[in-house]
């Protein structure tokens, strides 16, 4: 069989894209998007090596131009970029970091501890896209210049872009420094509109905010802005001595009247990650060094802005960072608000993240060494160790905060905003779901015996399927009515791995809790229409418990099956017995074996505590009191409830165990119980 020509493919047909030539081709990859915010991203990449300059200590000036031309200009009193000949390639040290992607002295070596650009690409992707690059550097005494045209180096042979073009190698001396004249770099660069789409143009705005923002975040140097028009040359000067408590002033919605101060928080920690020696090989567990700095304060507002930087770079999508920095505050404030008296009524759920950040304005800025992105752009942060790291010393300084008598006062009015934004949020989606609610049960008559909660919505609703009306009292008066619903269950209800559907669906029992869910049977089941976001089993814990829980759970898989699928059937675990100790401070355990209730009693009468004997035994839920009940296996805080789940690939063997223990057929049931009976932990047994 011989191959058509269009359908040969060898070797001649690959291509190597070598040097800038992969920056051409595919702009997108390294500036992250070929419209106005690729332009905005090469001037960030050239102000973002300077910046690296002042945060190593050595630049306190950075004077950007917007020339009438259309080119931008960036001028730093660093160190200047290295001029001497690199030994490997046999070309500058200017020329490499500019023509050389993955080149620069942000790999390891001793030029910078910290720094936003760790690619080697930025400077170089800049040259690639631009008609012209001109770069000036004052080092040792002496002026050196060098210009390229699309990354390939040459002369030009008078001002502007479309000068015409001579290609010349090398870095050239042009003379020396005048006495007064500061070391650095100047870059002049016109981006070429080619590699964009049509109508893309530098962000005037966009330039003025990441000049801010980095001077927030370097209090060290001056930034000044210089736009330049045929007439005249307008300039602002950017320059922030406090650092981020300023750019929190400044980010602050207007009028928003502060509710606490600002907090500032600093401190260092030390993570491990996997990284590269000096020789490319890879190590593990490398030790890392983190500094966090961190700022913020709340307002009456409910607005949230959170800022996040990485070695000055802003991290739009946040990272690793942020995600500390959230932990650190839900995890110290939960604790916080638990310890105040007054704050939380009884059975109020603690507030989430949501309500923690409402009205919170933050800046997060770690600098770490070699840190990692999700992208060239450097949008999100993704180095895993900082998370702990940002998380152990902003929740350290809560904890000091909220504990400090000097403090403690300014803490609780954001503690008592942090609850009143929780109550304010449930009511707001406890009157969209009433609604919702309303729909759904026009013309549904529901079962006389149900005790139906008020209307908070799907999400957030649990029915309590449980045992027996004795429980039910009891379970009246613990539960919650925004959110916990009840349906007793009157005896055991229908083994419907041996009956049939229409006896199914004749059952009492069975029907009222179709009937409650909403959603159907069988083939027809509709998880969206389910009224209930759980479904609770709740049985005594004896043997007629285990062997009601056993049948609904047969029920669920047979007709109710998308609700195991979807993770929302739970069995609750009532304790057992409940162990109090005698004295002025009594205690009071629970514990759902009697294995570990006789190790708590040991554990308690070894510390020296009186227990109380015979210690009691509860026969059914319906002995323990609504305070007992609701601590033990209604509150969501405290409860103890395992989730039913079946994965698709258990599915077939879930239906053959149902089969085998709850099915028609004795005798394959009586051998499996006869060769499983050595498993069994006799001590474990509770009798």
């Amino acid at each position: 069989m011989t191959a058509s020509a269009e359908t040969i493919y060898g070797a001649d047909d690959l291509t190597h894209l070598e040097g800038l030539e992969a920056v051409r081709k595919r702009p997108g990859m390294y500036i992250g998007s070929t419209d106005s915010r690729g332009i905005n991203h090469l001037f960030s990449e050239v102000v973002d090596n300077s910046t690296d300059e002042g945060v190593a200590g050595y630049a306190t000036r950075i004077v950007v131009t917007l020339h009438a031309d259309g080119s931008v200009q960036v001028d730093d009193d660093g160190r200047g970029i290295p001029t001497g000949v690199h030994a490997k390639s046999g070309i500058s040290g200017v020329e490499l970091v500019l023509t050389r992607l993955h080149a620069g002295g942000k790999f390891g070596g001793s030029g910078y501890k910290t720094s936003g650009g760790l690619h080697g690409v930025g400077a170089s992707a800049v040259n690639a896209l631009s008609h012209r690059f001109d770069v000036t550097v004052r080092r040792d005494g002496l002026v050196h210049q060098m210009s390229f045209a699309h990354g390939a180096p040459g002369v030009f042979d008078g001002p502007g872009a479309r000068a015409k073009f001579t290609p010349r190698s090398g870095l050239h001396v042009t003379g020396k420094m005048k006495r007064d004249e500061t070391t650095g770099t100047s870059i002049r660069y016109w981006h070429d509109a080619r590699y964009f789409e049509t109508g893309a143009a530098l962000d005037v705005e966009g330039v003025r905010s990441k000049l801010r923002n980095t001077a927030f975040l370097v209090p060290g140097v001056t930034y000044v802005l210089r736009t330049a028009t045929e007439d005249s040359i307008s300039e602002e000067t950017f320059h922030f001595p406090n650092g981020l408590p300023d750019m929190v002033d400044f980010l602050a919605p207007t009028g928003d009247r502060a509710v606490s101060g600002t907090l500032v928080v600093s401190g260092e920690g030390t993570y491990k990650e996997n990284a590269a020696d000096e020789n490319g090989v890879m190590q593990s567990n490398v030790p890392r060094r983190a500094e966090v700095e961190v700022a913020f304060r709340w307002g009456t507002g409910y607005e949230r802005t959170v800022e996040c930087f990485t070695n000055t770079i802003r991290n739009v999508h946040g990272g690793t960072h942020r995600k500390g920095f959230e932990r650190a505050a839900v995890k110290a404030l939960h604790a916080a608000i638990a310890r105040t008296r007054g704050l939380l009524r009884a059975k109020e759920e603690p507030p989430t993240l949501e309500d923690v950040l409402e009205g919170m304005t933050a800046v997060i800025h770690v600098r770490i060494p070699e840190p990692q992105f999700t992208s060239q752009t450097k949008d999100e942060l993704s180095t895993a160790g900082i998370t702990k790291v940002v998380q152990a010393v902003v929740e350290a300084h809560l904890r000091e905060w909220t504990e400090d008598r000097r403090t403690k006062v300014e803490a609780k009015t954001v503690l008592q905003k942090i609850v009143d934004a929780s109550r304010v949020r449930l009511t707001q989606k406890q009157q969209k779901d009433a609604a919702r609610r309303k729909t759904a049960l026009e013309g549904a008559a529901m079962p006389a015996k149900l005790v139906d909660c008020r209307t908070t919505g799907v999400a957030r609703s649990e029915l309590f399927l449980v045992e027996g009306d004795s429980a039910l009292g009891s379970a009246r008066l613990a539960r919650v009515s925004e959110y916990q619903a009840l349906l007793p269950l009157r005896g055991k209800i229908l083994n419907v791995q041996k009956a049939s559907l229409a006896d199914t669906l004749r059952n009492a029992e069975i029907a009222s809790i179709v009937q409650v869910l909403g959603a159907g049977s069988g083939r027809t089941f509709d998880l969206s229409a389910m009224r209930y976001g759980r479904v609770i089993l709740m049985a005594d814990a004896d043997v007629d418990g285990s062997h009601i829980r056993t049948l609904l759970i047969t029920l669920f898989a047979k007709y109710l099956r998308p609700v195991i699928e979807d993770g929302r059937l739970y069995a609750a675990m009532p304790p057992l017995h409940k162990i109090t100790t005698r004295g002025r401070k009594p205690q009071t355990h629970f514990t759902f074996t009697q294995r570990e209730m006789e190790s708590t009693v040991a554990r308690l009468e070894k510390a020296g505590k009186q227990v109380v004997t015979p210690v009691p035994r509860f026969k059914g839920l319906g002995e323990m009191d609504a305070d007992e009940l609701w601590e033990t296996t209604m509150n969501p805080a405290t409860r103890s409830v395992r989730r039913i789940t079946l994965a698709e690939a258990d599915a077939a063997a879930a239906d053959e165990a149902l089969d085998l223990l709850m099915g028609e057929k004795v005798e394959p049931r009586r051998a499996w119980l006869v060769r499983s009976a050595a498993r069994v932990d006799r001590a474990a047994i509770d009798v």
